[in-house]
C-alpha cells in the first residue's frame, strides 16, 4: 500500500553506508567460530550504526505516537538489494533500539511475522512491558523491519490504502481472489511498477532478510545471534539457524510453524485448527441460550453461511461509506478467532450484522488489517503477498482450484462458492523471477546450541503440530501452552510463559522436558 512519506524516502538518493562504531560482544559467553562472510561484504559488516531519535521514522499515526517515546533510538543499516552482486544497488533496514537499562551484555533482534510485520512497532508497542523487565537489565531489545516492510528500503507497494478500502485488489479468505491469467499478471506489473522495478521487489524474500539478519548481528557488535520471531519469524530464526549454525546464542520461536509440511498441506492443517477455534466460538455462543449461529455447534458454520448470504448478493453499506464484502466478513472473523479474548466480539458482530448492521464486523475487519482510523493500512498485504511469491512455488490453476475445494471439506465455514468454490489459481503465477527457497522450506539441519519453541495447543495460526515438528527438526526444548490464540510470550498474560522464556534468553537456560504452561 502506498503510504506518502514511504514514496518520498523512496525518491531520496540512496544513504551511503554509515560510519564506524558496534555495539560490545557478548559479556562473559563463550564465542563460536563465525560462518565465512560472503565475499564482497565486509563494507557492510564494518559500517557504524548511528542511533538517534525516532523522529520522522513512523510511517503512520499510530507508530508515530509509539515512536515518541523517548527511550526509543532508530537507525538503519545498509545491506546489499541482491546478495550475489553485493557492490550493486543496497537495501536499507530500519532498527529501532530500546536500549538495556545498565551495561548491555549484547542485543536481542526481534520479528513480529508476517510476513509483514513491523518489528519497529512491536517494539515500540511491547516498551512499556519491557522496561521494566528482566530482558532489559542485561540486553537491547532491537526491532527491525525487513525490506519491504515500514520504515526500511525498498518499500513494496501494489495497491493504495484507498483500493484497498474499496476491495479493488485480490482478496484472501481461504485462498486468494484471482480468477485468470490477466489478474496474476496486473498484480504482478502493478507490484513491480510500485516498488521501483522488479529487481526491488524479488529482492523481499525471506532467503534475503536470513541474509541481512546476520549483518544486523554483525553491526550490533554482537558475535552471536539473540533471537525472538513469532510465527513467520520462527520460518527466519529457523532458517538462520541452518544457514549459520555457528553463529546462534539463544533462539526463541513462538508459534513455529511447521517445517514439515508443503505449502498446501501448511494451509490445509492450519484451516482445520480455524475451524476447530470457530466450533469453540459457536459452542460458546450457544451458552448464551440466544446464538446467533444457533444451539447446535454442529450447525454453526451453516448459520454463519446464512447470515452472511445477504453480503455475498449485495455488499453491506458503512457508515464511513465504505462497503464490506463477503471477503471482508471473513477477514473480521478469521481475525477474531486469533485471540479466544475477541470471541464476544465476533458473536456480537454477527449478531449485529444479521441485524442489518456491518459496523462490529468492519472493526474486526480494520483490526485484522491494522486499519487506523485515517484509513491507512499498517498491516501490509502487499508485502505478504511478495514475500510468499518469493518463497513458495506456485501451483497450476488446476493444483489451486483443487486446493481451494480441499480447504472448503476440512473447514465447512468456508465452504461458499464464493470463497473456495470458483476457479481460482495461484496470485504469483506471473511474478518476474522464481521463488528462492525450498518447499517445505526447512531441510538438512545441522548440530544446533539450545534452542526454545513455544507452542499454544490451540494456536489457530500455526498449529501445535507444527510447533511440535519445529522443536524435534531443530532439536529444540518445547514449551507447550494451554489456550487458543496466536503466540505467547509478552501476548498472552502468562507469567509462567514470560519467566521461562526470559531465563532462556538472559541465561541460555532451557526449561525441563515436558514444560508446560497455561494462558
Amino acid at each position: 500500500m502506498r503510504h506518502p512519506s514511504r514514496s518520498a524516502r523512496r525518491a531520496r538518493p540512496r544513504p551511503s553506508v554509515l560510519v564506524l562504531a558496534a555495539l560490545t560482544a557478548l559479556v562473559g559467553l563463550p564465542a563460536c567460530t563465525p560462518s565465512t562472510p560472503t565475499p564482497g561484504l565486509s563494507i557492510y559488516l564494518e559500517q557504524d550504526l548511528d542511533w538517534g531519535t525516532c523522529d520522522g521514522v513512523a510511517t503512520n499515526a499510530v507508530d508515530e505516537e509509539l515512536f515518541a517515546n523517548p527511550d526509543l533510538e532508530c537507525t538503519s543499516a545498509e545491506v546489499p538489494l541482491d546478495y550475489t552482486e553485493p557492490e550493486g544497488e543496497t537495501a536499507q533496514v530500519a532498527l529501532m533500539r530500546l536500549p538495556a537499562r545498565g551495561e548491555a551484555e549484547g542485543s536481542l533482534l526481534v520479528n513480529p511475522g508476517g510476513p509483514a510485520g513491523s518489528g519497529l512497532s512491536f517494539v515500540a508497542a511491547q516498551a512499556p512491558t519491557l522496561q521494566d523487565g528482566r530482558l532489559t537489565e542485561r540486553l537491547d531489545i532491537v526491532g527491525f523491519d525487513p525490506r519491504g516492510v515500514g520504515a526500511s528500503t525498498p518499500s513494496v507497494d501494489c495497491y493504495s490504502d484507498e483500493e484497498y478500502d474499496a476491495g479493488e485488489v485480490p482478496r484472501f479468505a481461504a485462498v486468494w481472489n484471482v480468477t485468470s491469467a490477466d489478474q496474476a499478471e496486473e498484480l504482478a506489473t502493478r507490484c513491480a511498477e510500485g516498488s521501483g522495478g522488479a529487481e526491488n521487489l524479488v529482492s523481499v524474500g525471506s532467503t534475503n532478510v536470513v541474509k541481512d539478519m546476520d549483518v544486523l548481528r554483525e553491526v550490533l557488535g554482537d558475535d552471536e545471534l539473540t533471537y525472538l520471531g513469532y510465527s513467520y519469524g520462527s520460518e527466519l530464526g529457523a532458517m538462520y539457524a541452518t544457514e549459520y549454525p555457528d553463529n546462534i546464542r539463544a533462539l526463541v520461536l513462538d508459534g513455529g510453524v511447521a517445517p514439515d509440511l508443503t505449502l498446501p498441506d501448511f494451509r490445509v492443517s492450519q484451516l482445520a485448527v480455524q475451524q476447530d477455534r470457530f466450533d469453540d466460538l459457536a459452542a460458546l455462543c450457544a451458552e448464551s441460550g440466544d446464538c446467533v449461529l444457533g444451539d447446535d455447534p454442529r450447525t454453526a458454520s451453516d448459520r454463519l453461511h446464512e447470515i452472511v448470504q445477504p453480503v455475498v448478493e449485495s455488499p453491506a453499506a458503512t457508515d464511513d461509506g465504505r462497503e464490506l464484502d463477503v471477503w471482508d466478513v471473513y477477514a473480521g472473523i478469521v481475525g477474531g478467532l486469533f485471540s479466544e479474548a475477541k470471541w464476544p466480539d465476533v458473536i456480537s458482530a454477527l449478531t449485529a450484522l444479521e441485524d442489518g448492521d456491518p459496523e462490529g464486523v468492519l472493526a474486526l475487519r480494520d483490526a485484522s488489517f491494522g486499519r487506523t482510523p485515517d484509513g491507512v493500512y499498517t498491516i501490509d498485504a502487499d508485502v505478504n503477498i511478495a514475500v510468499r511469491c518469493m518463497d513458495y512455488p506456485r501451483s497450476t490453476p488446476q493444483e489451486h482450484a483443487a486446493h481451494a475445494r480441499e480447504l472448503a471439506e476440512v473447514a465447512p465455514m468456508f465452504d461458499l462458492e464464493v470463497l473456495t468454490g470458483q476457479n481460482f489459481r495461484s496470485e504469483c503465477g506471473a511474478w518476474p523471477a522464481p521463488p528462492t527457497r525450498e518447499d517445505p522450506w526447512l531441510t538438512d539441519v545441522p548440530e544446533l546450541p539450545e534452542t526454545l519453541v513455544v507452542s499454544v495447543t490451540g494456536d489457530p495460526g500455526t498449529t501445535h503440530d507444527g510447533g511440535v515438528a519445529l522443536a524435534e527438526a531443530l532439536g529444540s526444548s518445547l514449551l507447550t501452552v494451554e489456550g487458543k490464540q496466536h503466540g505467547a510470550y509478552l501476548l498472552g498474560g502468562s507469567r509462567c510463559v514470560d519467566e521461562i522464556v526470559e531465563a532462556y534468553l538472559i541465561d541460555v537456560r532451557t526449561p525441563p522436558d515436558g514444560a508446560r504452561c497455561s494462558l
